[in-house]
């Protein structure tokens, strides 16, 4: 069930990077509120379905654990994949990139495949620079670990792996 729910999941993500516009603008706007002047900047390399897609998350994990969560779990939600930047890779070859990487995601450690399937580490170093909330940096690196390898706390961690699975 969780490979189907898995395989649900990235077909919606799939067809909804076809369409390569920006989230609305008081989405956006209400996203740039939640960032430091660095993770601003690196918000804005993002591409339009990422930034959709980040939203969504941040949004969701806001309506599950209230409007009051903290700002950098806010964060964590809007950058979690912003890793995925420095790939440069757009949605066709992502799809190849996941495909190939399925149970091989860490042999690939080079070329642009291999920074995409890295995008996890190397989000986590972006926002490290950025300046950003150490739980917001945790959250990078660790969202595609098991959950008995997470630092985040684990109410905080569970909202935002259940947003960015929906």
């Amino acid at each position: 069930m969780a490979v189907l729910s898995s395989a649900a999941h990235l077909a919606r993500r799939f067809f909804g990077a076809l369409d390569p516009a920006p989230p609305p603008v008081a989405d956006a706007a209400w996203a740039l509120a939640r960032l430091n002047e660095g993770e601003r900047r690196l918000w804005e390399r993002m591409s339009g379905p990422d930034q959709r897609h980040a939203v969504a998350v941040a949004r969701r994990v806001v309506d599950d654990l209230g409007p009051d969560v903290d700002p950098a779990v806010q964060a964590a939600g809007l950058l979690h994949d912003v890793g995925k930047v420095v790939s440069g890779l757009g949605t066709f070859a992502r799809v190849g990139a996941t495909l190939v990487g399925v149970g091989t995601r860490r042999r690939w450690s080079r070329g642009r495949v291999g920074e995409y399937l890295r995008h996890d580490g190397l989000g986590a170093d972006l926002l490290a620079a950025a300046g950003s909330h150490p739980l917001t940096v945790a959250w990078a690196r660790e969202h595609h670990l098991p959950e008995s390898r997470w630092t985040v706390p684990i109410r905080q961690a569970r909202a935002l792996k259940a947003a960015d699975d929906d």
